[in-house]
């Protein structure tokens, strides 16, 4: 009785809503509550993260090596993998994937369980020592509190897709206070539609957020950093350097990433992922220390050092500590094997995301480019620190295709507005370079090898949110190879097509077609019909269609065999169907409509 009308009640408000408040500024009210929620659930994330490290390491020696850096980490992706294994009972991996995934794909909705199990997975991952960042993970949360609450007030999916960019804004927004940050990651990295009825929920959801953040944790940035020294123009060539030596990173960083990814996918056993990953990772934070977590304390080490003794301090806790000479191998072995790190937190069952280990690489990036000339005397003076904030934004926009969003967010993380022009420059270079080598960014490629991928033009984005059983017609009249004319002439008969597939009477695979006009100067002569068999009528279609494949790829066959029809089949080449240019293009004409209504 109590379920019933707590139902009742809810359906009571959702009516008086629709009947006293208008839709656009309801969902301008949801944004607002989105900002506010996914805010906290971002707090509440870095409190767990900070609360268990502080509690794990607080007692580490720091002018020795610590052996429990072999330990914590393989319990912290135990217990993560435990966790989503037997508990949430899901994939919860490649965050920001699985929203690009939905909103191509499903419509803008996420799944309830994201809300809260990517949160929790990912402070145990952390906090642990874990290699990745929380960034990703509080997206996704941020998403599906967009999503859900959309779906409680039962709004429609345009609606529920613009509320999953809103809860990724908060969500960006709150745990860096980067509200600008926030609304072009939306608009760059998830393929938002930048509308003016798109616009304002975004900015809401992103200011408030923020502001939220600024309430809790005060107004310093994210980063403390000083520019000690101004931005000369003459300096230009070598920030030209830096973006593409922060693009090879980041190629370096996503094939990398993709390859140790596929040998994870290769152990079916999670406890064979847990072994291999968990003595990857332990015996990396082991050797390098600074790969112990977010690796935030790094970045804050080398944006703010002054002098050598301060930067030797990132070899603390380990065996190198008091080599000061090895400083610059000790980082650039770091930038080399931080993708293994991160790679094996993740496939040994551990939850994370790449926002902080590319800001890190990013950092340390820009610290050896600019110490490494400066020893050297190849230039002017590189100021360090003002090189690992460029490097910041050169990686991260490599890794995400997203330059905008690298400028903005370190711009916003580190108050570093006097050094933007050099911020856009790198971000720039970093990005052409990328580019020449990998299309898609680490985020949507695995939605690009399947057609799932939902971008800024048009057209591709129409054909995406298309379907392949929303097009297939199934009122074809099959016939069988060994069938006679007679009986094909009588299957003619039944049917209104022109079209006749042909399948194997026990497997039902597909063996070819027969086509009206190929019969029609015999289908009237009596004599025949028990001369030929649809065996020797039938002929091969000119291309198959997967009911797997993506309708951007239906079209490129469409294009490629002139054909107006072509036969669907499964994986087992099993006959479902065909599927009609023109069905097609009719699907396409209202999908499109409905797409570009404001």
């Amino acid at each position: 009785m109590k379920r019933e009308e707590k139902l009742s009640l809810l359906q009571r408000c959702i009516r008086w809503r629709e009947a006293n408040i208008k839709e656009k500024q309801f969902i301008l009210i949801l944004s607002f509550l989105v900002g506010i929620f996914t805010a906290i659930a971002a707090l509440f994330l870095k409190f767990l993260i900070h609360q268990i490290q502080n509690f794990l390491t607080d007692n580490f020696n720091a002018t020795s090596a610590n052996y429990l850096y072999l330990v914590y980490p393989v319990i912290g992706i135990f217990l993560a993998g435990w966790f989503v294994r037997n508990i949430v009972k899901d994939d919860i991996s490649h965050g920001v994937t699985k929203i690009l995934y939905a909103i191509s794909r499903r419509q803008g909705r996420i799944k309830r369980h994201n809300i809260w199990s990517s949160t929790i997975a990912s402070a145990i991952t952390i906090g642990f020592g874990g290699s990745v960042g929380a960034e990703a993970p509080i997206v996704l949360t941020g998403s599906a509190i967009g999503s859900n609450l959309g779906s409680v007030f039962k709004m429609e999916h345009r609606t529920l897709m613009l509320l999953v960019g809103c809860g990724a804004a908060g969500a960006i927004a709150g745990i860096f206070k980067a509200p600008i940050a926030g609304l072009v990651f939306t608009l760059e990295v998830l393929m938002i539609d930048l509308t003016m009825s798109s616009l304002l929920p975004l900015l809401i959801s992103a200011v408030t957020a923020a502001t939220v953040s600024y309430i809790t944790t005060g107004t310093e940035a994210m980063f403390k950093f000083n520019l000690d020294q101004a931005f000369e123009l003459e300096r230009i060539p070598y920030v030209i350097l830096l973006g593409i030596f922060c693009g090879l990173i980041s190629l370096y960083f996503t094939r990398a990433m993709n390859s140790i990814e596929g040998v994870f996918g290769k152990l079916k056993n999670p406890y064979q992922k847990l072994a291999f990953g968990g003595v990857m990772l332990s015996v990396l934070i082991f050797l390098f220390p600074p790969l112990y977590g977010e690796g935030y304390d790094t970045i804050n080490l080398l944006l703010n050092g002054t002098s050598a003794a301060e930067w030797d301090t990132v070899m603390n806790n380990s065996m190198f500590y008091g080599y000061s000479n090895l400083l610059q191998v000790y980082l650039m072995l770091i930038i080399l094997l931080k993708v293994f790190a991160s790679s094996a937190t993740n496939g040994g069952g551990g939850c994370g995301g790449i926002f902080a280990p590319s800001l890190y690489l990013g950092c340390i990036a820009g610290f050896v480019f600019s110490h490494f000339s400066n020893d050297l005397a190849f230039s002017a003076y590189l100021p360090e620190k003002n090189f690992a904030l460029m490097g910041m934004a050169g990686v991260m926009s490599g890794v995400m295709h997203a330059p905008l969003t690298g400028v903005f967010l370190i711009a916003e993380l580190t108050g570093g507005y006097d050094l933007f022009l050099p911020l856009m420059i790198v971000s720039v270079s970093s990005y052409l370079t990328i580019i020449a080598f990998e299309p898609h960014s680490i985020y949507s490629m695995r939605l690009a090898k399947r057609g799932q991928l939902l971008t800024h033009h048009k057209d591709k984005a129409v054909l995406t949110l298309m379907k392949m059983e929303n097009v297939v017609e199934k009122d074809f009249v099959v016939v069988h190879p060994e069938m006679d004319l007679g009986e094909l002439v009588k299957a003619i008969a039944t049917s209104h097509r022109n079209v006749f597939p042909v399948t194997d009477k026990k497997t039902g695979e597909l063996l070819g077609i027969v086509l009206l006009d190929d019969i029609r100067n015999i289908m009237f002569r009596q004599e025949l019909y028990h001369r030929f068999t649809v065996n020797k009528l039938m002929t091969s279609a000119p291309a198959k269609i997967f009911d797997t494949d993506g309708m951007e790829q239906v079209m490129q066959t469409f294009d490629d065999t002139k054909a107006w029809n072509l036969p669907v089949v499964d994986e087992e080449g099993r006959y479902q169907g065909f599927v009609s240019k023109s069905k097609i293009f009719n699907s396409y004409r209202q999908v499109l409509v409905h797409f570009s209504e404001d």
